[in-house]
């Protein structure tokens, strides 16, 4: 995906060329090679923003716990507090304390770099969320995965885990013909692929929906002399700041979703409580 300044260029490239208004095509999301091209450590836009953002991340964390404090100030106490809630309203919520310890740093994790990987959607010089490319949400996907099926082997065995998932009780052999397959399919491929579709489309689709509204918002302000169409570049320049607005409140809700369906998941793993 190229930021929305890339796209807001090549449409008025176009438009100045006496084309009228045309909606960006795929090209111009997927960013060329700017680093290291042609070598095993080519970096694109995306690849880059990911590091930058994952460095930046690192140094936060890392300053702040080096000067941590028994009494915590301000800035300390809202990192605490982001920390307590992934902890106590999506781990511990979801698995109890009991078992939920073990996953805390896993799930803290998740949630933090998706948030912030989200959040560069919007930030100006970046203007691309990280997880914009399906490799992100599937590497945390298949994190979850791995997990969920230590978790099982761990806690009740594999045939004990696989027979808890296809075969509930009471169910008669014909359906289970059926349903055999079918869980097995929602354990194996529906569990991981909801997790990296799910962050991936909506993340790609706000980015559309902003680079749309600020690329129309080019086209009616600046290349037409309408006076009836620059009005209606006004709404698209609102429209696209509200749509920003709402990119990162869904920055922040696509990585609590997805926190907290990769605490479920692995919580499946553990046998039913009588």
């Amino acid at each position: 995906m190229a930021g929305v300044a890339e796209l807001m260029g090549a449409a008025g490239m176009t438009l100045a060329a006496g084309e009228g208004l045309e909606i960006p095509q795929i090209d111009e999301f997927l960013p060329p090679e700017i680093l290291f091209a042609g070598t095993p450590f080519a970096m694109n836009r995306i690849i880059l923003i990911r590091v930058v953002m994952t460095i930046i991340m690192l140094l936060v964390l890392g300053i702040s716990a080096s000067r941590a404090k028994l009494v915590p100030g301000r800035w300390q106490g809202f990192v605490e507090w982001g920390i307590e809630y992934v902890r106590d309203k999506i781990v511990y919520e979801v698995m109890g304390e009991l078992r939920g310890k073990r996953y805390v740093p896993m799930i803290t994790t998740i949630f933090f770099t998706i948030f912030f990987f989200n959040l560069c959607g919007i930030i100006p010089g970046m203007n691309v969320a990280a997880t914009a490319t399906i490799m992100m949400p599937l590497i945390f996907a298949a994190w979850t995965f791995v997990q969920y099926w230590i978790a099982a082997c761990r806690e009740q065995g594999l045939i004990s885990y696989l027979k808890q998932e296809c075969t509930p009780p009471g169910v008669p052999f014909p359906v289970l013909i059926l349903l055999v397959p079918m869980q097995l399919i929602d354990i194996l491929i529906i569990r991981p692929a909801s997790l990296t579709l799910r962050l991936l489309a909506n993340m790609i689709a706000g980015h559309l929906i902003v680079a749309l509204c600020f690329s129309a918002t080019q086209f009616f302000l600046i290349i037409t002399e309408n006076k009836m169409m620059m009005a209606a570049g006004v709404v698209t320049f609102v429209g696209g700041f509200i749509m920003t607005l709402f990119e990162a409140f869904v920055a922040y809700l696509q990585a609590f979703i997805f926190a907290t369906l990769s605490t479920v998941y692995i919580n499946m793993s553990y046998p039913e409580e009588d």
